[in-house]
């Protein structure tokens, strides 16, 4: 079930079963030459879609723009400063508690997001401590990739190249969402280098095509229908353990 396509009674039916909602969150950023530049919001979202049609849980709209200044050097890419990020998750959090979510869980698609989530979830928690009131719902932050034996499918299917953004996995499971959208582009080197980076500049210098380690030329639909399985039956099962807990 879907929050967009949902009506309010429906809403307030389901909140008489369920305190739990999944709420998709990624960014908005280049993913290499044949990446989608949506890929690491798509990829949450297509993911809880489908564990929440097969476990029955709710799915809120995407947090589709994360914390990503150091793709700014590429064309489309867009972000969101943390401080910014913080009180738009806030008042995400607020919205949904006040409608009686008490267990929100948010899945997230991109790295960059981990630490301003966590600052986010903080400063929730924090109103109720300095108000002195026991605070009625709990977050939980996972990474799609992190989910019980995710990164051992995406292993066996890509075990060379795979890398660390715009990865083999990741743009496999956009083909897969978007088939429409695959693009067949050459890359050079086939496997981009590893590396750090700090701003928009420093990134593009080192990595010109936006790739890190990665050979997303390996990508399918039919390789992230298989990622996308396993990642939808983990969710399933974990979304709903945090629901009852």
């Amino acid at each position: 079930m879907q929050l967009q396509t949902a009506s309010w009674p429906e809403v307030e039916a389901y909140l008489k079963t369920s305190k739990g909602i999944v709420i998709p969150i990624g960014s908005f950023e280049q993913h290499g030459p044949n990446g989608l530049v949506g890929t690491d919001a798509i990829c949450p979202e297509v993911i809880a879609r489908e564990a929440g049609e097969a476990a029955g849980f709710l799915v809120g709209p995407t947090f589709n723009v994360g914390v990503a200044q150091h793709h700014l050097g590429f064309a489309g890419s867009m972000t969101l400063r943390p401080s910014t990020m913080i009180a738009a998750i806030n008042d995400w959090i607020d919205s949904l508690v006040r409608h009686g979510f008490r267990r929100i869980y948010f899945i997230n698609g991109h790295g960059g997001n981990i630490a301003t989530i966590a600052a986010a979830f903080a400063e929730s928690y924090a109103a109720w401590s300095m108000d002195g009131d026991a605070c009625p719902y709990k977050l939980r932050q996972m990474n799609w990739w992190e989910l019980p034996g995710v990164m051992d499918v995406c292993k066996s299917i890509f075990p060379v190249g795979d890398g660390s953004h715009a990865t083999a996995s990741e743009v496999a499971v956009t083909y897969y969402a978007y088939p429409h959208a695959v693009k067949d582009v050459a890359m050079s080197p086939k496997i981009a280098p590893q590396g750090s980076f700090t701003d928009a500049a420093d990134y593009r210098r080192n990595f010109p095509d936006g790739r890190i380690g990665s050979d997303p030329s390996q990508a399918t639909p039919e390789k992230g229908a298989a990622i996308v399985a396993a990642a939808r039956e983990a969710l399933a099962r974990d979304a709903e353990a945090f629901f009852k807990s």
